[in-house]
């Protein structure tokens, strides 16, 4: 017997179907048991890994983890992947279309590691989450949809009885992620503006975001990324800004306090970095330019200095 629809505004997720909200260095754990075994959508930071595997683990209550699937193979969605492989082995592991040669030769540059100065230890993928096809997460199909702009290959996976989207960083409460092929000298905005009007199309009454708290006020979420969207593309300086306080704030989530030396060596050897600059700033010399990528993070409350040590706030 089919449960009856969601009030208006409540969240609601299929049965047996768990979120580990993580922060933002570990993108949220979505978890979907079923009888034969569980699934796990997005694995966080290999930071976190040993975390990410406690809690997996607690959750299954004995349970063998069967499934790893990755919306995208950015660092904080697939950092604990290895580990849940070591714990358990049998899991497959999907990932989307378009780096599967890559993942099997590991190439670090290739996968955005290198570039944006981030570590991602190697894992095998054993089949791929191709669009247009469903996959059985716990006790529930889910439809995969791409959702390029913030990544070419990302994904995101819909249940249509509940009407619940995995959005990854297609659609936060508040924007979306930063869209990484712009920076890179793609025209990835107009694939942002068609990923929001294919989740407009598919109508969610529940989202769980990629980072922060599940939300169902979809409409509203949808507005403000519009909104966003619009101004990035009348000022794309404006979000190759916001695309450098964003590595350097998640480098300090991850160091939590550094050096300030270390942490403008640290974006001096970061190839993103140097792309933004030269796209963007470079009429500002290089060192100016991040002393005041530092000043921005101190100003907005989002890093605190103790005499020459940067801290996370």
């Amino acid at each position: 017997m089919t449960e009856p629809p969601p009030a208006s505004g409540a969240a609601r997720l299929p049965p047996g179907t768990t979120v580990l909200e993580r922060g933002w260095l570990s993108a949220n754990n979505i978890l979907c048991l079923g009888v034969d075994g569980a699934a796990i959508v997005d694995t966080g930071y290999c930071a976190h890994a040993p975390q990410t595997v406690a809690l997996v683990g607690a959750a299954l209550q004995g349970r063998p983890l069967a499934l790893i699937a990755n919306t995208h193979l950015h660092s904080d969605h697939c950092g604990g992947n290895a580990a849940l492989q070591q714990a358990w082995p049998a899991a497959r592991t999907l990932i989307p279309p378009g780096q599967a040669a890559h993942v099997r030769a590991w190439n670090p540059e290739a996968l955005s590691y290198t570039p944006t100065g981030q570590d991602c230890p190697p894992f095998r993928m054993d089949g791929l989450l191709a669009p247009g096809s469903t996959v059985r997460l716990g006790a529930h199909d889910w439809q995969v949809h791409a959702a390029p702009g913030h990544d070419t290959h990302s994904v995101v996976l819909f249940e249509p009885e509940y009407r619940v989207l995995l959005s990854a960083d297609a659609l936060w409460e508040n924007g979306f992620g930063v869209v990484f092929p712009e920076l890179e000298g793609e025209h990835a905005f107009a694939d942002v503006a068609a990923t929001l009007d294919l989740i407009a199309a598919l109508a969610p009454r529940t989202v769980v975001p990629g980072h922060g708290a599940v939300f169902t006020d979809v409409g509203r979420a949808l507005d403000t990324a519009r909104r966003r969207l619009d101004g990035y593309v009348r000022d794309p300086a404006r979000h190759a800004l916001y695309a450098a306080k964003v590595l350097l704030k998640y480098k300090l989530l991850e160091w939590q306090s550094v050096p300030l030396a270390r942490l403008h060596a640290w974006a001096l050897a970061t190839p993103y970095f140097g792309t933004l600059h030269a796209g963007h700033f470079a009429g500002q010399p290089r060192a100016d330019w991040q002393d005041a990528l530092v000043q921005d993070l101190l100003r907005s409350g989002a890093a605190t200095r103790d005499g020459d040590t940067l801290h996370n706030a």
